[in-house]
């Protein structure tokens, strides 16, 4: 029961980062000036900020439960005290939450427009980075430690920049009325994709290299990290092809006019694997790398 509550916790926080980070900054630079967010990307935000406070309060308490050994003797004062105070999991975790509140309150309070998409984008990116200290970055020692670190925060912030504008993407595609939005964004996006493409490809060898390294490659299949790691891989190729086929078939034809039904389900597609990718993730950081910390 344990085991679950650590994999749901932290799938949470992957999905509720991603939307509450990826969603808000793709309005920011994807959308001309001006332009309205699509209906719902309010509601969107809202849920995932929420979902992504409770989830960081309920990763503590079910941490302080994994140390303790159960439910009933991790839900005490003295076990959620230790690991909010001690622990660096716990410290990120309080400050995800306290983001990820803020965010909430700003995008009730602030006015429309670009102003609170870009206030609540800052708040998301604080949230985002700090699941670099709920991986095994946070854990690495020695002289490659702060690289590791710097590398996950900047291999999460990448994801949920991607995964958050294909949430956006799916908004902004459901209906006719957005045609007009949707061709531009998919432009902007499409010059940006390399971009995060390349930065969540030398991030993720530079994971490699520190949690694996060149002496234990031979490993991976044998272990269950590596075959969680190579089950991610290949996702991840899926969605780089999806992501083709929008930049070099469906863009232009959406120019043309198109039927819009060929884009969303490439989009609908891709977002699927994502959140395939981010439930890989999650259950990536209980298990152990070959050769890690020897």
């Amino acid at each position: 029961m344990l085991d679950a509550a650590v994999l749901a916790v932290r799938f949470l926080q992957y999905a509720g980062a991603a939307l509450l980070f990826g969603v808000p900054l793709f309005f920011v630079y994807a959308l001309p000036a001006g332009s309205p967010a699509p209906r719902g990307s309010r509601a969107m935000v809202g849920g995932a900020a929420a979902v992504l406070a409770v989830a960081s309060a309920a990763a503590i308490a079910v941490q302080a439960s994994v140390f303790a050994g159960s439910f009933a003797d991790g839900l005490t004062g003295e076990s959620l005290g230790a690991v909010v105070t001690y622990m660096a999991f716990g410290k990120a975790a309080m400050v995800r939450a306290v983001a990820a509140l803020f965010a909430l309150g700003l995008l009730l309070a602030l006015p429309r427009g670009r102003w609170r998409w870009s206030a609540v984008a800052a708040a998301g990116a604080v949230a985002a980075a700090s699941l670099g200290w709920m991986g095994h970055g946070a854990a690495s020692e020695g002289p490659l430690a702060g690289v590791h670190l710097a590398a996950d925060v900047l291999h999460v912030l990448a994801a949920c920049a991607w995964l958050g504008a294909l949430a956006a993407f799916v908004l902004l595609a459901r209906g006719e009325a957005g045609r007009a939005q949707l061709h531009p964004a998919l432009r902007t996006f499409s010059a940006l994709g390399p971009a995060l493409i390349a930065l969540l490809v030398l991030s993720g060898l530079v994971n490699t290299w520190v949690l694996i390294g060149p002496d234990h490659i031979v490993d991976l299949v044998r272990s269950a990290y590596g075959r969680v790691l190579l089950a991610k891989l290949v996702l991840f190729a899926a969605m780089l092809a999806l992501a083709a086929a929008n930049r070099y078939r469906h863009t232009p034809a959406v120019a043309e006019g198109a039927p819009l039904g060929p884009v969303r389900r490439s989009l609908a597609w891709e977002a699927a694997l994502g959140l395939a990718v981010l439930a890989l993730v999650a259950w990536l950081g209980t298990l152990a790398p070959p050769g890690f910390g020897l």
